[in-house]
């Protein structure tokens, strides 16, 4: 919880205004002793969340300067070398006036420009919580240590109940900030968090205003919900009670295989990878599973969700998998795992022999027992 309530603080805020500034300039300082050119790096995440270089400058006399243009208000971050941490500060043409210190650089401040203002607003409201979350934490860890079960569960309560607060105060938030950008951000924050369903979701974004959903931010988050759209589509055809959805994919040998050729009178779909040590670690159960029931009409079918063929077939000669694999070697963008909803790894889905799903997500002696309750 606490990462979750930090992470807020880089959340910004968009704003309108009258002027319209040729460029930006932020002049940033940073007090505690921070040695001429040190160098001060600008920042954004692109299009798959990995954090990209943008600018980079050197401090002098504790002082440093980025300039530029920026089409429209976005997210960047701000690192200074050698030091731990990072700032947040929201990128749109204008003065903007970075204040931070060196041993603090997640507690800085960005005035100036509307946006910048707006997250300085917000992040206060975000410290406010997240501090009272890491005082709770603090409180369960020696409550933890005196072995104080009773005062454990007190404060888990106590943390939940903020937890759930927050919720509601995010969900507020949008609906009075309209032309926040932010509010766009929160809504993308829900979406991954699964803290509301799409239907609530899309009316939250229905109610930003034309200009907000013109930014690029909120363009992703449409995107992002019409995925959860889909994969609550999804998930209802997946649940314990239906009939499994058929598909096919490439074996290691390069031919098609579909799930209705190698249905038995038990079928184990089992979405894994090489790089998944949770899925590496259950594979000697399943292993042991398939070999005492093969012979009584268990059969399996691995869904492979690696990112290359060459560390898929590895893995099944290392670890003995002798039963069918498909994969379109594509990660979490592999369609069979969209199909099933399938976002995390392990997953699997055991079918009886009408192909109806019957349990999911079974491991360890769980997965013997359904088995047996099925074939003997």
């Amino acid at each position: 919880m606490r990462n979750s309530f930090l992470s807020l603080i880089a959340l910004g805020i968009l704003a309108s205004c009258n002027s319209n500034p040729a460029g930006y300039t932020i002049n940033g300082t940073i007090t505690g002793e921070v040695a001429d050119g040190t160098e001060v790096y600008l920042k954004k995440s692109d299009d798959n969340n990995r954090l990209v270089d943008i600018d980079t400058v050197t401090v002098t006399k504790g002082t440093f300067v980025f300039s530029g243009t920026q089409d429209q208000p976005e997210m960047h971050y701000i690192f200074v070398d050698q030091l731990g941490g990072y700032a947040a500060a929201v990128l749109e043409n204008g003065v903007i006036e970075f204040s931070a210190h060196k041993d603090s650089l997640g507690f800085a401040q960005s005035t100036g420009t509307p946006q910048n203002e707006f997250l300085l607003d917000f992040q206060k409201k975000s410290r406010k919580v997240s501090q009272q979350a890491m005082n709770i934490q603090q409180d369960i860890r020696a409550a933890n240590n005196a072995r104080d079960t009773v005062l454990i569960n007190s404060l888990q309560e106590e943390l939940n109940e903020l937890r759930d607060e927050y919720e509601v105060f995010e969900m507020d938030y949008i609906k009075s900030n309209p032309n926040a950008l932010i509010s766009a951000l929160l809504i993308e924050r829900a979406i991954n968090n699964r803290s509301s369903d799409a239907q609530e979701l899309q009316g939250l974004y229905d109610g930003l205003s034309p200009e907000i959903k013109e930014t690029e931010s909120a363009k992703k988050v449409l995107k992002t919900l019409d995925e959860l759209k889909k994969r609550e589509a999804n998930s209802k055809d997946t649940n314990v009670g239906s009939v499994a959805p058929n598909f096919s994919a490439p074996t290691p040998s390069g031919e098609l295989l579909a799930l209705n050729d190698i249905k038995g009178k038990a079928t184990l779909i089992d979405f894994w990878a090489a790089w998944c040590r949770p899925c590496r670690a259950e594979n000697p159960n399943v292993v042991k599973v398939y070999n005492k029931y093969r012979g009584k009409g268990l059969s399996i079918i691995g869904v492979s969700l690696d990112k290359t063929a060459e560390a898929w077939k590895k893995a099944i000669e290392e670890d003995g998998l002798d039963w069918h694999h498909v994969s379109n070697v594509a990660y979490f963008n592999d369609a069979i795992a969209k199909l099933y909803n399938v976002d995390a790894i392990p997953a699997t889905f055991l079918l009886d022999e009408n192909g109806v799903i019957i349990a999911k997500n079974l491991r360890g002696p769980a997965l013997e027992a359904r088995v047996s309750e099925l074939l003997n």
